[in-house]
């Protein structure tokens, strides 16, 4: 009879402080996966998101991008249309400045013909000017002739020397004479007019003009007593009852 010898295992503390250790460094090994592992899967997710940002930012991007293409063409429309407006402009600024020259030899030629006309105008108002006075003088040749014998025949005023021109003070006086009224000296002192109308003609011009030349004549020959005489064509009612409050004796030539 054959007797089966086994080998008896005894546990000893050194083994089982080997065995310890074993099992735990096993244990650390796969606690150290796991945590890599989990580690992994959160940066996956976190590329995942980047991903995904990273697409849609890639879309607004091209949106962008879309849009900047389309205002690009705005542009290159509108400064195409600039252009053309440009082009217009010059077109209407050389059709302005060959019009402007077109007035520049109408504006030239005008005022020639303008200084022409003011040559010949200036010769019609010394024509007319000189037959005005040739009138004017002859009206009062007229008056030197017919005047003394109207002061006789209605204001009693008798003319003792002949009427003349005068000058007296560097004033031009029509009508000058010496004369007697009611057995008292007097001067003579007239203007001429063609026609007197308030209307037409200040009335009072006119008689302070008249009023100038007594002024002049009492300076010269003192304090004399002065018959005022205006001689003329026409004068309106207006103007002769004005004449007649200030003392002013009116002929007209038809009273002759």
């Amino acid at each position: 009879m054959q007797t089966s010898r086994q080998t008896e295992f005894k546990m000893t503390p050194a083994v089982k402080k080997e065995i310890v250790k074993i099992v735990d460094g096993r244990i650390r090994e796969s606690h150290v996966t796991k945590e890599d592992f989990s580690e992994l899967k959160g940066i996956v997710r976190e590329l995942a998101e980047a991903q995904k940002r990273t697409e849609i930012r890639v879309e607004e991007l091209a949106e962008a991008q879309k849009r900047t293409e389309i205002r690009v063409e705005e542009l290159a429309e509108a400064q195409k249309r600039t252009e053309i407006r440009v082009e217009e402009l010059a077109e209407a600024q050389k059709r302005t400045e060959i019009r402007v020259e077109e007035l520049a030899e109408k504006v030239t030629v005008l005022a020639e013909g303008l200084e022409i006309t003011r040559q010949e105008l200036k010769l019609t108002r010394g024509e007319v000017g000189g037959l005005s006075r040739t009138m004017s003088y002859a009206f009062e040749n007229e008056a030197f002739r017919m005047l003394p014998d109207i002061l006789k025949r209605k204001y009693n005023i008798e003319i003792t020397e002949k009427l003349i021109r005068e000058e007296v003070r560097e004033k031009e006086i029509n009508i000058f004479g010496k004369a007697i009224k009611n057995g008292r000296e007097v001067f003579v002192v007239g203007e001429s007019k063609l026609r007197l109308d308030e209307r037409r003609e200040k009335a009072e011009d006119v008689f302070e003009e008249l009023e100038e030349k007594v002024k002049a004549v009492k300076a010269e020959y003192g304090d004399i007593e002065m018959v005022r005489v205006l001689i003329t064509h026409y004068a309106t009612k207006g103007f002769l009852k004005r004449a007649e409050e200030k003392g002013v004796i009116v002929v007209q030539s038809f009273e002759w």
